[in-house]
């Protein structure tokens, strides 16, 4: 009998076999992984974001930091000098290759830079060199103004909060879910910003029902206890009223005055309201662009929380801006922004991310399916029997009332709305809050559906013609429902594949891989990630982007900060190795190409041993015991930190000795390598072009190159200069 080891997506029903298997999944739900948070890197400069290979294919566009932007022709085995080695083909302009080996994949990076194929780079031409140097001075420019007004903002006198007291700290105690490691971060972040005796401006960036309102309550709370007041903005009315009653709710039996001012407030409410600002009774006010109107005036405004702040208009944010002088702010924002960029930027702007899931948090589960009316009546049932509401989206307005009369017919006992962008300001925003107060049970929209509303209670979404929407905007929709403990489901509407384009089968296949909690900030949705940076830079920076691709951006925008803040610019060396010993992972190890492509790189980009060790626990943890090969491989990588420390440009090493070919910056102390040197009987030679040679003694019984040069660093670790 043939055994065959694996795991099962989904049950299985086998009549013949009377058998009936069920997943754990499908009992339970998938539960949301988080990994323990790795202590930061304290090198302070960014790590790259490694995960870009996984989903790269033949075809595909990639930069090599040297050579530019050329095409991806796949991963190949090749023969040199004895040993097999893995490589990876990339073409450039005029059909030129260039063979990289993959202990130096991590000068490759996904090429993510907006719409349409970029040109190819020429191999060994100087187009690319030029581009980098202008994306260079760009960045600088922009870096030196960024970090001008941070500089301002640092100079200015603002008032301290008092440090958290008994009554904060049982208030935080009311707080019914265990916070994420990220979200405490950022409220302990948030908390020391507080306590500053200089203005705050913190943006927190999280997708939606990740937590960043509690974030927002426990420092408005502070601050009205420290008897300053809190204004939060919204860009709608249906957010403010949501807004104001989560504040209202968590803060229900404190002496705290919490007001909102919109739309839905009489004239009368308003008036009262605004003199309740000016006489400092409102503690804390929650509202529209209304509370930026000139008849507004704060006694005295110490904190002010702006949600969204990128999608107010020019003449709001001037305003916001005038409000802000020597307040303290805090933005939060649901558009994914990069881990990568958050990092070039930590010097620039003082932000927190929030990635992590809620703990009883489940992975929404993908159906891509052809229209059924019974798929469609059974998805809708099951949702409002367990007391839920259901999405179901159409993004043209001339079928939506159809639809949403098909809707009624299929399921007669529904009470259903309609909401779409051509109604006017108030019948929209007046639908939107009768379905979030759970007045209707299926909402019938185009993809207006309000992208901050965090509504619980829906849990299902049926998205018509899939098909016609970009990945972002298909995974912003996804992200509607699954926010309580109860498993969602994502219906994706299509046509025949037939009847759709390569390109919109991409976007459904991709969105039904991502499938994982928080993959805002990881999904290969290009759009949303050139979105964040465009909120965060400037949205003539896409651009920049565009010419030398994401990561080599932040990579750049890393080194200018770096560079105007006065820390001295370190180029790192991507040493040249060559070794008398096959190290690689094998196929038969790991078969999926993707996940081997994504270690290479993680391997390859290691900042250190210990990094090397953590990778290769992993992929024990997930492959089992490595072969010899993959064994020589993670050796080979751990040499390679090292010989990176060292500044070694090249290493030959076979079990007869090692060379070493040193940068002139070397941190090896001369005197300390001459006096080895020229001890009695030393294996070592140095040559006047910084090369330096240990051969191996006969009494050293080596079996490849990794021993010798393991012996050759181990001796020089004394030679490293003092200090």
């Amino acid at each position: 009998a043939l055994v065959v080891s694996g795991s099962l997506a989904r049950g299985v029903v086998a009549p013949a076999e009377q058998l009936v298997l069920v997943t754990e999944e499908e009992v339970f739900g998938a539960r949301a992984h988080r990994r323990a948070a790795r202590a930061a890197s304290s090198s302070g400069s960014a790590r790259p974001f490694l995960e870009d290979l996984r989903s790269l294919e033949v075809g595909d566009y990639v930069v090599h930091v040297e050579h530019g932007i050329g095409r991806y022709l796949g991963l190949v085995h090749k023969v040199v000098g004895g040993n097999t080695i893995d490589l990876i083909s990339v073409e450039y302009a005029g059909g030129d290759k260039l063979y990289l080996p993959v202990y130096r994949l991590n000068q490759i990076q996904k090429f993510q830079g907006g719409e349409g194929a970029p040109k190819l780079d020429r191999l060994g031409g100087q187009t690319f060199a030029k581009t980098k140097a202008k994306v260079a001075k760009n960045l600088r420019r922009m870096a030196d103004e960024l970090l001008r007004l941070y500089a301002e903002r640092r100079a200015a006198v603002g008032e301290a909060t008092p440090p958290p007291d008994d009554d904060y700290q049982a208030f935080e105690a009311t707080f019914p879910f265990d916070e994420t490691v990220d979200q405490a971060r950022a409220i302990a972040e948030v908390s020391t910003d507080l306590e500053a005796p200089r203005p705050m401006d913190r943006l927190v960036c999280g997708d939606v029902g990740f937590g960043k309102t509690e974030v927002a309550i426990r420092a408005a709370f502070r601050v009205a206890l420290a008897g300053r007041q809190v204004a939060v903005l919204c860009p709608t009315t249906v957010l403010a009223q949501q807004h104001f009653l989560n504040f209202q709710n968590r803060m229900a039996g404190y002496p705290i005055e919490i007001r909102a001012m919109s739309r839905f407030q009489t004239k009368q409410e308003q008036d009262e309201v605004s003199r309740g600002l000016r006489d400092g009774k409102v503690d804390i006010v929650i509202g529209t662009h209304r509370l930026l109107s000139k008849d507004i005036h704060f006694k005295k405004l110490g904190l002010l929380i702006v949600d969204e702040e990128q999608r107010f208009g020019v003449t709001h944010k001037e305003r916001i801006k005038a409000l802000k002088t020597n307040v303290d702010v805090l933005t939060l924002s649901a558009t994914p922004i990069p881990r990568t960029l958050q990092m070039a930027v930590s010097g620039l702007r003082d932000m927190s991310l929030i990635s992590t899931p809620p703990v009883d948090r489940r992975a929404i589960r993908t159906i891509v399916t052809r229209f059924d009316e019974t798929v469609v009546r059974d998805a809708v049932l099951r949702e409002l029997g367990r007391g839920g509401q259901v999405f179901y989206v159409y993004n043209r307005v001339e079928g939506l009332y159809e639809r949403a009369a098909r809707l009624a017919e299929l399921v007669p006992s529904a009470r259903i709305c309609v909401a779409h962008g051509q109604m006017t300001e108030g019948a929209l925003e007046q639908t939107m809050l009768d379905f979030v107060e759970g007045r209707y049970d299926i909402l019938c929209a185009t993809a207006i559906i309000e992208s901050g509303l965090d509504i619980p209670r829906a849990n299902t979404i049926l998205i018509d013609r899939a098909d016609m929407f970009g990945l972002s905007q298909l995974y912003q929709l996804r992200g509607r429902v699954g926010r309580a403990k109860e498993r969602a489901y994502c219906y994706l509407i299509v046509p025949p594949p037939n009847a759709m384009t390569d390109e919109a089968r991409a976007r459904i296949e991709a969105l039904e891989r991502h499938t994982e909690l928080g993959s805002g900030f990881q999904i290969a949705s290009l759009d949303l990630e050139l979105r964040g940076a465009g909120d965060l830079l400037g949205a003539e920076q896409s651009g920049t982007v565009a010419s030398v691709g994401f990561e080599l951006f932040c990579q750049m925008l890393d080194e200018a900060v770096h560079e105007l803040r006065g820390d001295p610019v370190v180029h790192e060396v991507d040493p040249e190795m060559s070794f008398d010993a096959d190290a690689l992972l094998p196929e038969d190890y790991i078969a999926d190409v993707g996940v081997r492509l994504s270690l290479y790189k993680r391997l390859a980009s290691a900042g250190g041993v210990e990094e090397v060790s953590d990778l290769a626990s992993e992929m024990e943890d997930r492959f089992g015991a490595p072969p010899p090969e993959a064994r020589r491989f993670v050796h080979l990588m751990r040499l390679k930190t090292e010989l990176r420390k060292l500044r070694a440009l090249a290493c030959e090493a076979t079990a007869k000795g090692v060379t070493l070919h040193l940068r002139d910056d070397t941190p090896l102390d001369p005197a300390k390598v001459m006096k080895l040197v020229q001890g009695k009987h030393s294996p070592y030679k140095l040559s006047p072009d910084m090369k330096l040679t240990r051969r191996t003694r006969e009494s050293e019984a080596f079996t490849s190159g990794l021993e010798a040069a393991d012996k050759l660093l181990a001796e020089l670790s004394g030679c490293l200069r003092d200090g």
